[in-house]
């Protein structure tokens, strides 16, 4: 399991080594897809979500658990660890864009978030 050190920043750029990030999705496409994806926004270049939780250690446990997720998907979001306030960013960088992997990634991220 990724275990952080307490006041480090990590940074894990959203791409896929395998080079199948997908089509490009049009901005369209990424708004009426953000509409049921809880707390995130953004445009065709990418996507971020904010979130607060509990303690330290509880946003420390959330990065773990998005890490397995996103070794399963060889998809990989951009994290910010601030104290106990995450910021979560996907674009398909192999693409230029947002595709459905980040919209996938992003949803199994809420899914995470929604049961700490």
């Amino acid at each position: 399991m990724l275990r952080i050190a307490a006041g480090v920043a990590m940074l894990a750029r959203c791409s896929s080594t395998r080079n199948n990030g997908g089509v490009l999705l049009s901005e369209d496409d990424i708004q009426a897809a953000l509409a049921h994806l809880e707390g995130w926004s953004g445009d065709k270049h990418g996507i971020t979500r904010t979130v607060e939780l509990r303690s330290f250690p509880d946003a420390i446990s959330v990065v773990d658990e998005v890490a397995l997720v996103a070794e399963e998907l060889d998809h990989h979001p951009d994290i910010d660890i601030r104290w106990r306030t995450l910021t979560f960013a996907c674009s398909t960088h192999t693409e230029g864009g947002v595709t459905n992997k980040d919209l996938e990634l992003a949803q199994r991220i809420n899914s995470i978030i929604s049961a700490s």
